[in-house]
This record gives structure tokens, C-alpha cells and sequence, in this order.
């Protein structure tokens, strides 16, 4: 699999001005937010499948419940998999050395 190219590729560490440590403070963070959706939507996921079994007699929804419980799982495992990801790629741009990342 090729390696995503970063924005800072061309750069030294060293060579990297004010504005380039806040623009990746805020691609940390950002990627930290979004690691938050998925687990609040995961988190949301679970418990309308729990509502769905446990609070209604309808059988379709039953079967809907107990849909969402593996998609919570499946939605978490994938936020977990992209914010580790995106988190050694972000380690990656900030210690390469100019033509390495």
C-alpha cells in the first residue's frame, strides 16, 4: 500500500515556522474530535438497539436492536483504527526528516 504524502514532506522539522506547529496542534485536535463522533455515535448506536429490545414488542425492531449492537462495535473498532492512523501520520510529518515523510 503507498504512503499517504504529508503537507509537510518538504520541510525540516527545524524548519517549520509558528504557523505550521498551530496548524498541526489543530490537526491533532481535530483529529481528536473526530475520534469523539465515533465513539458518541457508537455510544448512540447501542443504546437505541438496547431501547429497541427492551422497550418495544415489535419483532422487527428487535431484529433492528440487535443490528445496531454489532454496528456500534463496528463504528468504534473504525474510529479507534482512523484516529490511530491519522495519529502516526500526524507523529510522522512532525519528526521526518525533508524528503521522508
Amino acid at each position: 500500500m503507498a504512503e499517504q504524502p504529508t503537507p509537510y514532506a518538504q520541510d525540516e522539522p527545524c524548519h517549520l515556522i509558528l504557523r505550521d506547529h498551530l496548524a498541526i496542534d489543530r490537526t491533532v485536535l481535530a483529529n481528536e474530535r473526530t475520534f469523539l463522533a465515533y465513539i458518541r455515535t457508537a455510544l448512540t448506536l447501542l443504546v437505541v438497539g438496547a431501547s429497541f429490545i427492551k422497550f418495544f414488542d415489535s419483532m422487527t425492531l428487535d431484529v433492528v436492536g440487535w443490528a445496531f449492537m454489532p454496528a456500534a462495535v463496528a463504528v468504534l473498532g473504525f474510529g479507534v483504527w482512523r484516529y490511530r492512523q491519522t495519529k502516526a501520520l500526524i507523529r510522522k510529518a512532525e519528526s521526518a526528516p525533508s524528503g521522508e515523510a
